[in-house]
């Protein structure tokens, strides 16, 4: 192909325009750090400048910029592509700080976990496998259950057998004095969870032992709630979410228990449900823990996050996730999923700040909301905050703030 003159004597001046852009080396870097640290900063040593050079990562050049009156972005680089670091089995582990009022936590990264044999462990972000929805040649409608849901299954109950949960010992279902009669032990069961909403388990724990030594003996019993002042009430539970409503709704359960279920609670879904305060997940509950009867799954926050966190369907609301899950999952499975998942829920799939790294499934790539390849800090700070009390005397309150923030690595 013809090409004009000027076009070839622009091509010649670009060739000798060119500069020769060398790989940069670690002895290259060297040479170049050892230059400019002599023009521009003789106080700093030969040999801190040689350690400097040996690490593989610029960024730890970065004491040069304290020790003079320059700019690390003025060191001459001999190449414009930096080199990206490494991120295999070998490569260094990476921690995360969690800092409150005092103490430090450090918890290993996700990615860097090591496995039983000692070899390092990369989380593996699952596959959403769904329930999938069958016509079927007959016309009837049939839900198969995701492809892996007895694999996770499994692998969660044989974490849940190593690590100690809140719910195992603090539960609603353990809660009741075994010395009770059965009616009392009933009556105690309804109470705790209707407690527990809004509430940690060992808040709840914590109000229900008040109730069973603080009032009149024999402590916690129908008779007594009848009986007692509503702003006794309230200061027994004062710790738990939502307090003054609580009050409320027992006392008025206590006075329909009496009225219209013999002074017992009601071995029917519809009859807990129709009780102030109580709704589809603890009459569930209920049912299964006081009457020994599974008539549908307890959902509450932790079993509706982790289940739609697994892929296993997509609902918004917990009765939807309900409904879902009693459609596949075998109904000798539907009293202990809400324990399982709970404290999965408390000691590992966590809803702020979710240990990926130290679950199996995340190792497994059985997690389709695994956490791959991120950092995560949690920082909690504690702070005091003038409030007035019910008696209009500022006191002043303990607040924890959490912030979390997620960085890939």
């Amino acid at each position: 192909m013809k090409t004009s003159r000027i076009a070839r004597e622009t091509a010649r001046i670009s060739r000798n325009a060119e500069i020769p852009t060398n790989r940069l080396t670690r002895s290259s870097l060297t040479a170049s750090i050892r230059a400019f640290a002599a023009d521009n900063a003789p106080g700093i040593a030969v040999k801190q400048v040689e350690e400097e050079a040996v690490s593989d990562d610029v960024s730890s050049l970065s004491s040069l910029s304290s020790s003079g009156p320059f700019d690390i972005e003025d060191i001459p680089v001999l190449s414009s592509t930096p080199q990206k670091r490494k991120r295999g089995a070998g490569s260094p582990s990476t921690s995360v700080t969690t800092t409150s009022a005092g103490e430090v936590k450090t918890f290993v990264s996700p990615r860097k976990v090591k496995t039983e044999d000692g070899l390092p462990a990369r989380i593996k972000k699952g596959r959403k496998q769904p329930a999938k929805k069958v016509v079927e040649a007959s016309g009837e409608v049939t839900i198969h259950p995701p492809a892996n849901w007895e694999e996770i299954y499994t692998a969660v109950q044989e974490m849940r057998k190593k690590v100690l949960a809140p719910v195992d010992t603090m539960g609603c279902e353990t809660l009741a004095e075994e010395t009770r009669t059965p009616r009392d032990q009933r009556f105690q069961t309804l109470i705790a969870l209707m407690l527990s909403s809004q509430t940690k388990d060992t808040t709840t724990a914590l109000a229900m032992r008040r109730l069973q030594t603080e009032l009149p003996p024999p402590g916690l019993t129908l008779e007594n709630i009848l009986s007692v002042p509503p702003e006794t009430l309230n200061a027994l539970i004062y710790a738990v979410g939502f307090h003054n409503n609580k009050t409320k709704y027992i006392k008025a359960t206590a006075l329909i228990l009496k009225e219209k279920f013999n002074s017992d609670i009601p071995d029917t879904i519809e009859g807990l449900i129709s009780l102030p305060g109580v709704g589809p997940k603890m009459a569930y509950l209920c049912s299964s823990a006081a009457w020994g009867k599974t008539e549908g799954i307890g959902v509450d926050v932790h079993v509706h996050r982790i289940t739609n966190l697994w892929g296993w369907h997509k609902t918004t609301q917990p009765e939807q996730t309900r409904a879902a899950l009693e459609a596949w999952l075998p109904r000798e499975r539907w009293h202990e999923i809400n324990h399982l998942l709970v404290g999965f829920g408390q000691t590992i799939c966590l809803p702020v700040g979710r240990r990926c790294g130290e679950c199996t499934l995340s190792t497994r790539g059985l997690c389709a909301g695994a956490l791959a390849g991120k950092k995560t800090t949690v920082v909690k700070r504690r702070r005091e905050k003038e409030v007035k009390d019910e008696g209009g005397e500022v006191v002043k309150e303990e607040i924890e703030d959490v912030v979390v923030k997620r960085e890939g690595i």
